[in-house]
């Protein structure tokens, strides 16, 4: 009998469009052999399924159900899609647990530690693994542009603490630069971090346990045609994207080596990329997406496909794990 797959995308940030994209990547390749997928799509203010004749009706958030004429549909798992709040940052996990609904990904917990970048890399140390100088800060504290220079040089970053698709991260290389970035950064959280810049080599790795092995699907290197990797450079073609990345043998095994202890250590499930830039032969970890974009420009589903494997195996495989 085929399982009641409920996918969600939209969700409460700025990545609001990409989720719908990756969203409807998933619902376009699902096995419908296997499966019955729906389509939903969350924002603040609504729960809605959204038929293929483009009628809309509310999620029941009681159960997690919807009436489609007399038919009442209960959700076999779910396919969390969405990037950012309330997907990437512990909520929807926490509320499909107390549901007892399987879902796709991480844990509450994990989602919400790698969601949240400084308590990520807090942790990420204790394991050695190389990061940037930081200053974490919060949006009720003192600033002192011309300390934190001191302390992380010029050029630095300022980053939206918990945000992804790169909204709220600035490129600084002035101290006004500075003071202006940290108030556009408050925009999208309250937290923000100031990172030193690295210089080298920025990668992404695409990491999944697949087929019981937790294995690096591909190693894509990042030159942006911008002062940095944004969202105009992800999303908007302004960027290289190249893969395999032009990095010798070291710090290929380098980087693999690092990106699947990550994985494991941070108990990560389902689909993950994380982000390094190399100093000489060391990867320096930047951030992890543990629901990384899966729309036709995104690099995970481009990384899978140069080793063979489809976005339909990627979806079963995410279904299979949920009921382990």
């Amino acid at each position: 009998m085929k399982k009641n797959v409920a996918i969600l995308s939209g969700g409460f940030s700025s990545e609001f469009d990409v989720s719908i994209q990756s969203g409807d990547v998933i619902f376009q390749n699902i096995d419908r052999n296997k499966y019955t997928p729906f389509k939903i799509v969350i924002k603040k203010d609504s729960w809605l399924y959204h038929s293929s004749d483009g009628e809309k009706i509310a999620v029941n958030k009681e159960d997690f159900s919807i009436e489609i004429g007399k038919n009442r549909i209960n959700f076999d798992v779910v396919i969390i899609m969405i990037h950012g709040s309330p997907g990437e940052d512990g909520i929807l996990q926490s509320y499909f647990d107390l549901l007892g609904i399987p879902y796709t990904g991480c844990n509450s917990y994990t989602s919400a530690l790698t969601f949240n970048k400084r308590d990520c890399i807090s942790v990420l140390k204790k394991y050695n693994i190389p990061t940037a100088k930081s200053v974490h800060i919060n949006c009720s504290d003192i600033i002192e542009p011309t300390q934190i220079i001191d302390e992380l040089g010029l050029p630095c970053f300022v980053k939206a603490n918990k945000s992804g698709s790169s909204f709220g991260v600035y490129k600084v290389h002035s101290v006004s630069e500075l003071t202006s970035s940290v108030k556009k950064a408050f925009e999208f959280d309250n937290e923000i971090l100031i990172e030193s810049f690295l210089e080298g080599t920025e990668v992404s790795v695409g990491v999944m346990k697949y087929k019981n092995e937790t294995l690096v699907f591909g190693i894509t290197e990042l030159i942006s045609e911008n002062d940095f990797f944004d969202y105009d450079a992800k999303y908007l073609g302004q960027s290289q994207e190249i893969t395999p990345a032009n990095i010798n043998a070291v710090q290929r095994k380098n980087v693999s080596e690092i990106a699947v202890k990550i994985y494991n250590k941070l108990g990560i499930k389902g689909i993950s990329r994380s982000e390094f830039i190399f100093v000489d032969q060391i990867p320096h970890f930047l951030e992890l997406n543990s629901i990384p974009g899966m729309t036709n420009e995104s690099i995970f589903p481009k990384q899978a496909k140069n080793i063979g494997i489809s976005v339909k195996e990627i979806i079963d495989e995410l279904i299979e794990q949920t009921f382990i």
